[in-house]
């Protein structure tokens, strides 16, 4: 007698839920996305931002990339513009008997406080035109809409690193030895950015939906151009009122700071932190402020 197992049933398909039921039992949830549009003021998702990392410095690179690509001097552009203005700057100084640090020559003097003034006269514009350059990007493509100011301005960084090397050798040249404080240097270099970022942000988003804006940031980086302590010192005699008045300008105490900083010279500290309070105060408002409008960007395109 031969025994026999018992078959099995005949394999049956699993029944499928029709689109829109629930589960069936033993059934995992579909994962699902909701996309909806923001509302009000809402905080910058970090997070976020640091999951797309990667894509933030593929769009520094290639930015950084394509301003010294197909160029006759290269990287000589971010040297040659300030060495033109200290040139100019310095020339103006003389004529006008504008009084130095004594024992400082005043190329060394002028070409300290156009470092941290090239980076934001290009980098926030630069910052400002942003969303105007990429319109396909801000219609086709999801990532953080942040990326493209802070790409914008982080490039001119990379100009003022440039303009450093050939600070060091002119400092070499007149034999002037900077003072320790210059270990400094990269924190005014993160707020000579926030400097650039607090207005160039905010424009950004107003350049957009308000084109005549465009015509506004130029005639804006002019007019700070004159009061930022550039080829001139802050005369600590001039009465506080006026002082914390042009404090007000983020490069006017950040400025000063980063040239005193390397030349050994007395920090006028209510004037760097009025202007640093006043970059970060409009660097966080205007964060927000992009994301709220945010959800509008393209149906200004």
């Amino acid at each position: 007698m031969i025994e026999t197992e018992p078959t099995s049933p005949p394999h049956r398909p699993r029944e499928q839920a029709p689109a829109g039921s629930p589960p069936l039992a033993g059934e995992a949830a579909p994962h699902e996305i909701v996309i909806r549009p923001s509302s009000g003021w809402r905080a910058v998702n970090w997070g976020e931002m640091y999951d797309y990392r990667e894509l933030l410095a593929f769009l520094i690179w290639r930015d950084v990339s394509a301003r010294y690509k197909q160029t006759i001097l290269g990287g000589a552009w971010a040297i040659l513009q300030p060495l033109i203005t200290m040139l100019i700057f310095s020339f103006i100084s003389r004529i006008m008997k504008i009084p130095m640090p004594a024992g400082i020559p005043t190329p060394v003097f002028v070409f300290a406080a156009l470092i941290p003034w090239t980076i934001f006269s290009q980098g926030m514009p630069a910052a400002a035109n942003s969303l105007i350059a990429s319109l396909n990007m801000v219609t086709k493509v999801y990532f953080p809409r942040l990326f493209l100011p802070i790409t914008a301005a982080s490039v001119f960084v990379v100009d003022g690193l440039l303009s450093i090397v050939v600070y060091g050798l002119m400092l070499l040249f007149y034999g002037v030895t900077p003072a320790w404080t210059i270990v400094f240097f990269p924190a005014f270099f993160l707020l000579t950015l926030v400097a650039s970022l607090s207005i160039g942000v905010m424009m950004a988003g107003l350049t957009l939906f308000y084109r005549d804006f465009r015509y506004i940031v130029p005639f804006l980086v002019q007019i700070l151009l004159y009061l930022t302590p550039i080829f001139y010192m802050i005369d600590p005699t001039v009465p506080p009122q006026y002082r914390r008045l042009l404090s007000l300008n983020p490069m006017f105490g950040i400025a000063d700071a980063f040239r005193a900083s390397v030349l050994g010279l007395p920090i006028q500290w209510d004037c760097f932190l009025i202007s640093t309070g006043v970059a970060v105060g409009l660097f966080l408002f205007a964060i927000h402020y992009f994301r709220r409008t945010e959800r509008m960007f393209a149906d200004y395109v």
